[in-house]
């Protein structure tokens, strides 16, 4: 049982693993944020058509440029597939839009060298092969088609996280017609790129929370003959081909996804996971039990559980095929870090390269509160409840209370809400702006109505 000394010694760690990583986490989702705003969405969904050899590349390259957030890839994957692109296609697109993304390539360098950093770039194509040479023969059929029909026709209840997005698809429409010199020059567009990126913070921060927390913890509080126990050593093969199947086991149960993985893979490798488990573990983020349970939603729970199957068996085996490569190489790092992170500040180049990022956020965050006075998109309102940021045009749901209107990404929020609006407002007023101008991360609500409710 932990004591007071190691949960502060736990936090501790987990603190300057976030640290270690502060800056590339900002160039990440700052990359990603003018990504999405400003690629063509209708584009993509036009050549995935099929899951040829071509198209597989295309979906591969698509997903390497979009958002790195587990549950924006997610949504975007049911997005393409609700509008008519291959299953498969759009499933390549999560995972190399999960797996191939710069700001997970730069943590992983960060935190645990350059070999891993590689490994991610040279065995995600390789889970993608296996996924799209899988996927040919158990994603099709009928199977897939009712999953299509079940989407067109609505889904109920959950997280609508293709609702959570930066920017009202009038909005993206508008972006995406634009020349990108105008796009370049655009006050109104880079605000709207900021408006991305802090969706993405805002969908992901539970999992950052968790993933460094844990991490810190595994680190520090859990005994070297405890990881002995759990993962075999020392038995060649049969060590190999345990590690990769317990990696992606502990990835579905530790409700953590996207980056957040990358300092419990760490961890993990500091207490004596093979480093196929490690690969297989960070390929694994797509199979969280969270996200397990967002595929039911969306497909229906037969293809769910064929997704589940087929992707625990296409992310282990990346793992085994990965490590195996490596091995062949002589690249497989022969030590292991007695820490994880040095758990003192020091001026050094991460130190500099945080305050300057830390600027440049400063920056993204000015422009995406205001992103109304420079001509940026409209439309959202922030659910009082969790946070996340709707649109209000399509919102899952809304009610009213003292004259305004709240807007939800689900009825349990707004169910939380009706149950005790004042805890989430402020003497009972609303707090924030008004519908058309979202402001930062507290509650939106738009004006009181001059007309009585219709």
């Amino acid at each position: 049982m932990p004591g007071p000394g190691d949960v502060s010694d736990s936090l501790r760690e987990g603190f300057f693993m976030f640290w270690e990583t502060l800056w590339a986490l900002v160039l990440g989702f700052g990359l990603s944020g003018v990504v999405q705003a400003f690629v063509s969405k209708d584009e993509m969904q036009r050549l995935l058509g099929d899951h040829r050899p071509r198209t597989i590349l295309r979906a591969s390259v698509f997903g390497t440029v979009s958002s790195s957030c587990s549950y924006a890839a997610t949504a975007m994957a049911k997005s393409l597939f609700q509008k008519g692109a291959d299953f498969v296609s759009a499933m390549v697109f999560m995972f190399a839009s999960t797996n191939l993304v710069v700001e997970l390539g730069v943590v992983l360098l960060i935190l645990m060298g350059w070999q891993f950093a590689l490994a991610e770039f040279i065995g995600g194509p390789v889970m993608i092969v296996l996924l799209a040479l899988v996927g040919g023969y158990v994603f099709r059929g009928p199977i897939v088609e009712a999953a299509r029909q079940r989407l067109q026709h609505g889904m109920v209840g959950g997280h609508d996280h293709q609702a959570m997005v930066g920017v009202s698809e009038e909005r993206q429409a508008e972006l995406e017609r634009a020349p990108w010199s105008a796009k370049l020059r655009s006050k109104a567009a880079w605000a709207d790129a900021a408006s991305y990126t802090m969706a993405d913070i805002t969908m992901l921060r539970k999992e950052l929370v968790i993933g460094y927390g844990v991490a810190g913890l595994l680190a520090v509080a859990v005994p070297m003959s405890a990881w002995n126990d759990v993962f075999l050593r020392h038995h060649g093969l049969w060590t190999t081909l345990e590690n990769v199947v317990v990696g992606p086991f502990i990835a579905v149960i530790s409700f953590v996804c996207s980056i957040g993985n990358v300092p419990m893979a760490a961890a993990l490798w500091h207490g004596g996971i093979s480093f196929g488990g490690v690969i297989s573990f960070i390929f694994a983020d797509l199979i969280a039990l969270p996200l397990v349970l967002i595929y039911r939603k969306y497909y229906g729970r037969r293809l769910a559980v064929r997704l589940f199957v087929a992707f625990y068996a296409v992310m282990a085996a990346a793992g085994l095929i990965t490590e195996g490569l490596f091995t062949a190489l002589g690249a497989v790092p022969k030590s292991r870090p007695h820490e994880i992170v040095t758990t003192h500040f020091e001026w050094n180049y991460t130190t500099v390269l945080n305050v300057a990022f830390l600027g440049l956020f400063g920056v993204l965050y000015w422009l995406y509160r205001n992103r109304d006075r420079l001509g940026g998109g409209q439309g959202y309102a922030l659910d009082p409840v969790c946070g996340m940021q709707v649109r209000t045009a399509d919102a899952p749901a809304t009610t009213r209370f003292d004259g305004h209107r709240y807007w939800f990404c689900a009825d349990r929020c707004r169910e939380r809400f009706e149950a005790s609006p004042t805890r989430f407002t402020r003497e009972g007023q609303p707090e924030g702006m008004e519908e058309a101008t979202p402001a930062g991360p507290t509650p939106v609500a738009g004006p009181k109505p001059t007309t009585p409710d219709q």
